[in-house]
């Protein structure tokens, strides 16, 4: 199985899982006991240029993805992403591992867009939009999918989501599908988008999450559950007609 479609099946497995009306699920950090970049980073030390490129391939989207949260627009966050390859670069001899690499090489990044959204008078810094984005008193699923208070069982589901495992895997994993999880979160608010990408889509945990977006436990936890009911009922509606008939 590719590094792609593994990634998507723990997604999709976790966009499967029903959402209640009232609760947010708990989200559990893994702790990180090594550096899962160890091996490159001994060979960056030696020099190995192929290491380096891995390195690139393995974070660059990624980077990407999280400098556009603190600049105007997308060249400014490609410029900061490589203003901070130059940075690790050069700074590679005087890391002296007391976090992972990623956890340096993020810290590096965040702080070079700020800076640069300062200089652009970006607003509205993200843990702000984090922050009201949470707060807010979005239902995570319509309401009209529960049963009222004068029904036999109230806030019981009257709408309950339609079952997944009657579906082959190879449909939920297939090109379409991933397209249509694409572009759900695409749709989504940026908070949300940011979040849900890191812990879904890049398998980070809750505490390098919070590290890097400069949010709250708590906010973490709501941003997730919202982006993820968002994105189940999107491929519900879109893989509806074939759970009805499988």
């Amino acid at each position: 199985m590719t590094t792609e479609a593994a990634t998507a099946r723990c997604a999709v497995a976790a966009w499967r899982r029903p959402v209640t009306r009232c609760s947010v699920a708990r989200t559990v950090a893994t702790p990180v006991s090594a550096d899962p970049d160890a091996e490159l980073l001994a060979r960056l030390r030696r020099g190995d240029e192929h290491a380096f490129r891995a390195l690139v391939e393995r974070y660059s989207a990624t980077m990407l993805h999280v400098a556009r949260l603190h600049v105007r627009d997308r060249q400014a966050a490609e410029e900061v992403v490589q203003e901070t390859w130059l940075a690790v670069i050069r700074g590679l001899e005087r890391f002296e591992g007391r976090s992972t690499l990623k956890t340096w090489l993020f810290r590096i990044l965040t702080n070079r867009a700020k800076t640069r959204g300062v200089a652009e008078a970006r607003s509205v810094p993200f843990s702000a939009v984090a922050a009201r984005d949470a707060a807010g008193d979005e239902p995570a699923v319509d309401p009209g999918r529960f049963q009222g208070a004068g029904d036999p069982y109230p806030h019981h589901w009257a709408a309950p989501p339609a079952p997944w495992e009657t579906l082959p895997e190879e449909r939920l994993l297939s090109q379409e599908t991933l397209a249509h999880i694409a572009d759900a979160i695409e749709r989504l608010p940026t908070a949300q988008r940011a979040v849900i990408r890191l812990r879904d889509v890049e398998g980070w945990d809750a505490d390098e999450v919070c590290e890097l977006l400069g949010v709250s436990m708590g906010n973490q936890r709501v941003l997730l559950h919202r982006a993820r009911s968002k994105v189940r009922q999107a491929l519900e509606r879109y893989l509806g007609g074939e759970v009805m008939a499988a």
